[in-house]
């Protein structure tokens, strides 16, 4: 028989099985499932450990076999997982799925290219005097342009008891701030407005401030480069988590609005977490850093670190993989196929 005629049979089963993984995920352990839905999902999840074993025998497609020994792990773990820390899990869950699942998340994109989007905007229209004099003052106002200048007047300087109140408050204000984006995403519209409103006052700042007959312009330029990598992705990336469940509030995908909203809040888990530990990083950054007398070279090495290190989390360590194999075998990324077009016994190959 030939082996892709079979496992062409089974794709229904792989889809069912994902299925029923996903409800079980969203509400709990399987011993809360009835006695017909655990019977089901026990022969899927044996059919699936077969595909697996015919599929390493035969030597498929490595994407085949990635794709089936996730399914038939996700499936055991389902089963058979405990609610005793397992390390190893963890691990993978932060350095594997959660960046996987950020980066291809559309809500994330649609946030980071909105929010960096206008706040590059913004900055270049409030920095070119000659072209938009008035924008900066339009968007913040004068008074809060003039307490702007007061503030970093002077040169920066603090003591260590200084450093500790401003990372209290730091981390404070800037939770206020992700949580913010986060409880407007439930309506989607209030979200983007957040986004957007901090986007521009945060660039206009950025420009004006940027000025080379600003007051004050150098020691701002000092206290904000250090931590702005983390603090403006934390933002983004709330306002993604936001925008998960308000998209599962309004766009079921066919499931009821309570499991839709179940997974819509799956989903944003590791992307709010992603966005707490950016704003709690951000405020130890400002707390201790930003502040401090150091030379402007070691805060703006700090900021490239920093930059580089979100870069590497959210694009390498998230960048799919099974889309290089895909490409790499010359197919097409727009619709995942776990069987993939050269697998023994199709007709390219001739195999039976």
């Amino acid at each position: 028989m030939i082996i892709a005629a079979v496992l062409e049979k089974r794709r229904h089963q792989w889809a069912e099985l994902e299925t029923m993984c996903d409800q079980l995920e969203m509400r709990g352990r399987i011993k809360k499932a009835g006695p017909e839905s655990i019977t089901r999902f026990a022969t899927l999840y044996r059919s699936a450990c077969a595909d697996l074993a015919l599929a390493d025998s035969y030597q498929l497609p490595p994407a085949t076999v990635s794709y089936l020994h996730r399914l038939v792990a996700r499936a055991h773990n389902n089963l058979y997982r405990s609610e005793r820390l397992d390390p190893a899990s963890w691990i993978e869950t932060v350095f594997v799925t959660a960046p996987r699942q950020i980066f291809i998340d559309p809500c994330v994109r649609v946030a980071t290219i909105l929010f960096f989007g206008l706040f590059a905007l913004s900055m270049i229209l409030a920095y070119n005097e000659s072209f938009f004099p008035n924008f900066a003052t339009s968007v913040m106002g004068t008074q809060q342009i003039e307490q702007m200048e007061t503030m970093y007047a002077e040169p920066l300087q603090g003591s260590l008891d200084h450093y500790v109140q401003m990372a209290g408050f730091y981390i404070m204000h800037n939770t206020g701030i992700g949580l913010q984006c986060f409880a407007f995403g439930i309506l989607i519209i209030p979200c983007l407005f957040k986004l957007s409103f901090n986007a521009v006052v945060l660039g206009a700042a950025f420009g004006y401030m940027a000025r080379p007959n600003s007051s004050g312009g150098d020691n701002f330029m000092h206290f904000v480069t250090a931590h702005g990598p983390f603090e403006l992705t934390a933002i983004a990336l709330a306002g993604g988590a936001g925008l998960r469940i308000g998209v599962g509030l309004f766009s079921t995908g066919g499931l009821s609005r309570i499991d839709s909203l179940f997974q819509a809040a799956r989903q944003a888990v590791p992307i709010m977490a992603a966005s707490a530990t950016l704003f709690f990083l951000a405020a130890l950054t400002e707390g201790f850093i930003s502040p401090s007398p150091l030379p402007y070279t070691i805060k703006a090495a700090w900021a490239i670190l920093s930059a580089g290190l979100i870069s590497f989390y959210f694009v390498v360590l998230g960048f799919p993989h099974d889309f290089v194999a895909i490409q790499n075998r010359g197919g097409s990324n727009d619709h995942y196929d776990p069987l993939g077009d050269d697998l023994p016994g199709s007709e390219a190959s001739g195999a039976t």
